[in-house]
């Protein structure tokens, strides 16, 4: 459907492919209807990526998108997006379906949606890295239960070192809500300082800033333009991905309010202090109690309980 969408809207000419001979039928006669320049193919992806490069390759198979990940970066020239519906596996809940795949080790923590998002955009990065090439995150998101991104590739070894340099690890304790990051390939042992709980590794996946304040905004002034049904979805979403830290994990307020025995007040009064403290706070998209601030836990804490 998006391949017919993009072709009916922009008149760009497209490509869609699929396997199955009935869905490529179906495609074809609504192609015809249609009009334009779509080619409709049935074969393997990995192989029509594999012997031709388009401009954007638009990757959404059923599931896990990993076997066609290698493809994909040697044929999209400019623009990759990628769709996950796979999200158990990428956000923990089951564990070695999700090392398996992505050749990364998740967890099931209370920002789970943003671990799957993060490990899938750092096993693209890793596989794009192998050729020289880097990645730019335009516009990445996780909703209900696929995470979706829009990347702009990079050419050149330059910006494949800058994308590996962004490579690391979530270090999670497993005692409290305590975490850090670390960037490079290989984790390293540590202890949390709040609690003494032995930190676990949670990567490699893609650390820092994962949309493009840029695009974001040229989004929002397009979208009045635009028929769309998911258009009251967007300009709820657009201006929270735009806000947001780029930090690498959330905190989710109300579970940590519960392990205090605090009733946990209104989300913006907690921003509020955090910011009176002197931190950067925003809300963020993956979880409406969510919060994503520079504080540490003590500061974030002491937001919630209404301490000095």
């Amino acid at each position: 459907v998006r391949g017919l969408r993009v072709a009916h809207e922009t008149g760009i000419a497209v490509t869609i492919n699929d396997i199955d001979p009935s869905a490529a039928a179906e495609i074809r006669a609504n192609a015809e209807q249609i009009g334009g320049a779509i080619e409709v193919t049935c074969q393997d992806a990995n192989a029509l990526m594999s012997t031709r490069r388009f401009d954007a390759v638009d990757l959404d198979p059923f599931g896990t998108p990993a076997p066609f990940v290698d493809a994909s970066c040697r044929s999209a020239k400019r623009y990759l997006f990628v769709t996950a519906t796979d999200t158990a596996p990428l956000c923990g809940a089951h564990l070695k379906a999700g090392m398996r795949r992505y050749f990364a080790r998740p967890m099931n923590t209370e920002y789970h949606g943003e671990v799957g998002l993060r490990i899938l955009l750092g096993f693209v990065a890793r596989e794009m890295i192998k050729y020289d090439r880097g990645i730019e995150p335009l516009f990445c998101f996780a909703h209900e239960h696929f995470v979706r991104l829009h990347l702009r590739t990079r050419p050149r070894v330059k910006n494949a070192d800058q994308a590996l340099d962004r490579i690391g690890y979530v270090m999670q304790c497993t005692g409290c809500f305590y975490r850090e990051e670390r960037t490079g390939l290989l984790s390293e042992s540590g202890v949390c300082p709040c609690c003494g709980t032995a930190l676990r590794p949670i990567g490699p996946l893609w650390l820092g800033a994962v949309n493009d304040p840029d695009t974001l905004l040229a989004m929002e002034a397009l979208l009045p333009e635009m028929t769309l049904g998911t258009a009251s979805y967007l300009r709820r979403l657009l201006p929270v991905l735009r806000d947001e830290l780029p930090t690498s994990t959330f905190y989710d307020y109300h579970r940590i309010a519960k392990t205090l025995r605090a009733s946990p007040p209104a989300i913006d009064i907690v921003l509020e202090r955090l910011r009176g403290g002197g931190y950067l706070a925003t809300r963020t998209h993956y979880e409406g109690t969510g919060i994503r601030t520079d504080a540490p836990l003590a500061a974030i804490e002491a937001a919630i309980t209404d301490r000095a």
